[in-house]
């Protein structure tokens, strides 16, 4: 950016770091949602395992307990727990 280009654009500056932190909350967001979507997707595919008898109770209960602690895990970094209902 020029000597000229840079001062006309001077104020634009804060509206260019409201928009940067609007992006980097957003990214923030999507990668949340992401892994909440990724264990919510192993639940239902150890779930359905287990049903189709590739799995012991033993097996699944196990799995199930580490992924109910991811999922809790990532909703308490949000403030809320899985048993809210959200």
């Amino acid at each position: 950016m020029g000597l000229i280009s840079g001062l006309l654009t001077l104020p634009l500056a804060p509206v260019r770091g409201v928009v940067w932190i609007g992006e980097q909350i957003a990214e923030e967001a999507d990668r949340e949602l992401d892994d909440e979507a990724r264990v919510r997707r192993e639940l239902g595919r150890l779930n359905l395992e287990h049903e189709l008898g590739r799995l012991s109770t033993e097996e699944f209960e196990a799995r199930e307990d580490e992924l109910l602690e991811q999922l809790d895990a990532l909703h308490a970094e949000r403030g809320r727990t899985v048993d809210d209902g959200h």
